[in-house]
């Protein structure tokens, strides 16, 4: 959701435009000699400078296998060619997974020393073929000698009933995508528990929840967030870090306006990519509180991280309710910062079970408010609930969970 800083870049030698080459450990010929480690291959649709929370998601998970030790190669769309990143070998090309591009992908990864461990950023829509690109689906179903695992961000696409005949389609052919990768795969994980219902039982047992982590830094300076504190008003902040999607700005904007509305003193801070365009147009609906609404729309991750930890609460309204599949939550969590959110479809028993979060039952805008009016006015409730956020956070969030699980070995008995 924030913008990023450039990378390291260095463009891999003797790789002709259009081509890319696979840098690892050489064969073994001497049987007697262990075989090299598997080489991690990360397959996604979106990967930075591309913007989103999957492209986000994807370098944080290769910045950490790295770290650990791990040989990583990226494959996703671009410009042609190699780079290597931080560590990270990315290979770039125009339609990569389109069907046209699968036997190319094929031969450069046949190039590729070694065992190979597929991991698949699952996203429909970010796949191409406006999220029925079967053909990608069952080639990665064929890649029978590489280890494939896969992490469900979404799954299918939703049946409804008086939906266009198109939508139908479109939920017919998602399932038979998820069929094709979810019965494949090796090892399997989900952003949320519901998506494991759309799933086989062969394949359940296949495939654990792995929340979605942060994809802001956890941890910023005393300095970075008094400086970041010193460029706004005085007064409480109230804030909120999102895209600022349809379904999103009508009941913030509701709490919002109401809370502002409560005292003169508050500040209202909005964070992220569409932050200055939802202000505006707020500001020009409720000109009352146009003042004081505040918008940062294109941050480096450590400067949003320091915004963030600047507000007194964050007001996170979703309509599916909070789940471990969304990231702008988890970044208040991460940072320890209180925030007011609501239940719904999607949410998951941990955040009724150890509350990191002032949890409102539904989706209506009247109890965001009365909740964050109750923060506002107890400072060490909104201490204790941000210490308790960030504390749930390392335990169950945090990246290094999802490393853990990753480099984990499979228990015995499974299907390899």
């Amino acid at each position: 959701m924030a913008s990023r800083p450039p990378r390291e870049a260095v463009k891999s030698q003797d790789t002709p435009p259009g081509r890319t080459r696979c840098l690892g450990p050489p064969l073994l010929d001497d049987a007697r000699v262990p075989a090299p480690l598997p080489t991690w291959h990360l397959l996604s649709g979106e990967y930075p400078p591309m913007a989103g929370g999957v492209a986000d998601y994807s370098r944080l998970i290769a910045d950490a296998l790295v770290r650990a030790g791990e040989q990583v190669h990226v494959w996703a769309p671009g410009p042609s060619g190699v780079v290597t990143e931080d560590g990270v070998t990315v290979h770039r090309a125009p339609g990569r997974f389109s069907p046209g591009d699968l036997r190319t992908l094929s031969r450069e990864l046949d190039a590729c020393p070694g065992s190979r461990r597929l991991l698949l950023q699952y996203v429909p829509h970010a796949l191409g073929l406006k999220a029925m690109n079967v053909p990608f689906c069952a080639w990665f179903a064929a890649r029978r000698k590489d280890e494939r695992q896969v992490y469900f961000h979404e799954v299918v696409y939703p049946w409804s009933l008086h939906a266009p005949w198109r939508h139908h389609v479109l939920a017919a052919t998602t399932r038979v995508m998820l069929r094709l990768v979810a019965e494949s795969a090796d090892r399997s994980f989900v952003s949320i528990p519901t998506w494991a219902d759309h799933l086989s039982a062969r394949a359940k047992q296949r495939t654990e929840w792995r929340p979605v982590p942060s994809n802001l830094p956890t941890e910023v300076s005393a300095v970075e967030v008094l400086r970041a504190r010193a460029s706004l008003p005085e007064g409480p902040v109230v804030g909120h870090f999102g895209t600022y999607g349809s379904a999103i700005v009508g009941p913030l904007e509701s709490v919002l306006v109401s809370v502002l509305r409560a005292d003169p003193r508050r500040q209202g801070l909005l964070l992220g990519r569409g932050s200055r365009a939802f202000r505006d147009a707020v500001a020009s609906r409720r000109p009352e509180v146009a003042a004081r609404l505040q918008a940062r729309d294109a941050l480096a991750p450590s400067e949003a991280a320091a915004f963030l930890r600047a507000c007194d609460v964050l007001v996170q309204p979703y309509p599916d309710g909070v789940s471990t599949r969304r990231g702008s939550a988890m970044a208040g969590l991460g940072l320890g910062v209180p925030v007011v959110t609501n239940t719904g479809h999607l949410t998951e028993p941990l955040w009724r079970e150890s509350l990191p979060v002032a949890l409102v039952e539904g989706t209506a805008p009247s109890g965001l408010v009365d909740a964050t009016e109750h923060l506002l006015s107890q400072d060490e409730a909104r201490r204790a609930l941000g210490e308790h956020a960030a504390r749930i956070y390392r335990e169950h969030f945090a990246l290094e969970r999802t490393v853990e699980a990753l480099l984990r070995k499979r228990p015995p008995g499974r299907s390899p």
